[in-house]
């Protein structure tokens, strides 16, 4: 379906607030429904997934959503924002990868790739030297995929599904700016 399509990145606006809320709330529910109760992730695709919701966290100053398409349509997502840092982040200037998300359809037709340069480049644009984020231990799948891009698990935080405490691994990596 994907082969040798080109995947363009875009920034989002304010008027994607319903598509990154579908989208997200689509690919969350496929990536992890299987390993969670029905009631847990409803709880939290209600919380997290909302249009208002996401269309406060467009309005953010500190946050910058990007967004992959292909053939006009719209196949995966990420959000980068300046937040505070976990305690064992020791990178400088560092900024949070919030979500990496990718139409189950598209994976492995390079959309995370192009997401993750985008990140990395949009990161570096405005001024930060490292990049960090938090990925299920049970999901080893976007471990490996984060590793191949240097990131390296640097310790663990608890991220809340609906009424299910779970833990991340906080991995980061370190930018590399041009000279």
């Amino acid at each position: 379906m994907a082969d040798k399509v080109a995947i363009e990145i875009r920034r989002a606006t304010a008027d994607d607030a319903s598509l990154l809320a579908e989208m997200g709330a689509r690919t969350f529910y496929e990536s992890f429904a299987a390993q969670n109760t029905e009631e847990d992730m409803a709880a939290y695709l209600e919380s997290a997934f909302t249009v208002e919701k996401l269309a406060g966290e467009l309005a953010e100053e500190n946050a910058v959503f990007l967004i992959a398409e292909a053939n006009g349509q719209s196949v995966g997502y990420t959000k980068l924002q300046n937040s505070e840092p976990e305690p064992c982040i020791s990178g400088e200037r560092p900024m949070e990868l919030c979500r990496i998300y990718c139409e189950t359809e598209w994976q492995g037709c390079g959309v995370g790739s192009k997401l993750m340069q985008a990140a990395h480049d949009q990161a570096r644009a405005q001024g930060a030297e490292t990049l960090w984020l938090g990925v299920w231990e049970r999901n080893p799948r976007a471990i490996a995929f984060y590793e191949r891009w240097g990131f390296r698990d640097v310790g663990s935080h608890i991220f809340v599904v609906g009424s299910d405490p779970q833990t991340d691994r906080i991995m980061q990596v370190t930018l590399t700016h041009p000279e």
